[in-house]
């Protein structure tokens, strides 16, 4: 488990926002869209697609990488860690049905709880 958090403000800012940037690795290139909830305090991102340059499966190989908040005038520098428990990957389950949960988004927050995209699991804690 990570032994970082990230601040209070941080928390909100991610836990009311709906769109993020994510750039993996330490090798420059663009920021990506992505979606993340807050469970128990901390910061969760899952990859919908496993494809070879993914930045999922760039953060297995370099786990350091940034996240762009809406409301933060620079990205955050963060390590990515990937989550295990599967107790954690329900809760994380339930934390995006809550927050995406428009008509257009259910397809997709439902789509996050098939097995291997629950596996791509990642908490994203500041560096």
């Amino acid at each position: 488990m990570a032994s970082k958090r990230f601040p209070a403000a941080v928390i909100g800012l991610v836990r009311d926002g709906k769109y993020f940037g994510i750039r993996a690795g330490r090798a420059p290139h663009r920021f990506i869209g992505i979606w993340a909830v807050v469970a128990e305090g901390r910061v969760f991102v899952r990859s919908w697609t496993l494809k070879p340059r993914s930045w999922w499966r760039t953060f297995l190989v370099d786990p350091v990488g940034a996240l762009q908040v809406p409301g933060r005038s620079r990205a955050l520098k963060v390590r990515a860690v990937q989550a295990r428990s599967e107790r954690l990957r329900d809760v994380v389950d339930r934390a995006y049905l809550e927050k995406y949960n428009t008509k257009s988004s259910l397809h997709y927050s439902r789509g996050f709880r098939n097995k291997r995209r629950r596996e791509t699991t990642t908490e994203l804690v500041p560096l």
